[in-house]
């Protein structure tokens, strides 16, 4: 896997992770196709957001740092087929005609993460929120159902 992102579409995060819709679909193009289209999910690795998904007993946790952005210009969704999605963009400052740039490195423009989540998520109950440039999006799990073990009188 490549350390350097590609300017030129979508940017493998882990093609070991089964639930990552980031790597490369080599059926993508293909017409039987069943993956949603590129323009579903436009991303611009520049402003690729930085995600980190933790799973604990009650739920799955997405922490998104997205420093600087408001909450109305970040958009979470769940798709059918549990699709999380998590998009947004970042605006260029506006350029005066007196301003003198030395160094540019904050990125801006569009991103787009989506992940498959597992089929014990709650899609109806995804609650996010922002605090300090880090949106958290929880997604309340099923609870597993414990077997009943019954013992069995053993007669003789």
């Amino acid at each position: 896997m490549s350390l350097i992102p590609s300017f030129f579409g979508r940017r493998s995060s882990n093609v070991f992770d089964p639930f990552s819709l980031d790597v490369w679909d080599p059926f993508q193009d293909f017409p039987l196709s069943t993956n949603l289209p590129s323009s579903a999910c436009e991303t611009t690795a520049v402003a690729n957001a930085r995600i980190d998904w933790k799973e604990t007993p009650e739920a799955h946790l997405f922490k998104v740092d997205v420093p600087g952005l408001k909450k109305e210009e970040i958009k979470v969704e769940v798709e059918d087929g549990g699709i999380l999605q998590i998009s947004g963009e970042r605006s260029k400052e506006q350029e005066e005609k007196n301003d003198k740039w030395h160094r540019i490195e904050r990125s801006s423009g569009k991103f787009c993460r989506r992940f498959r989540l597992p089929e014990n998520a709650k899609l109806e109950q995804v609650k996010a929120a922002m605090e300090n440039g880090v949106l958290t999006v929880t997604v309340p799990k099923e609870e597993v159902k414990k077997p009943e073990v019954k013992a069995i009188d053993i007669s003789g």
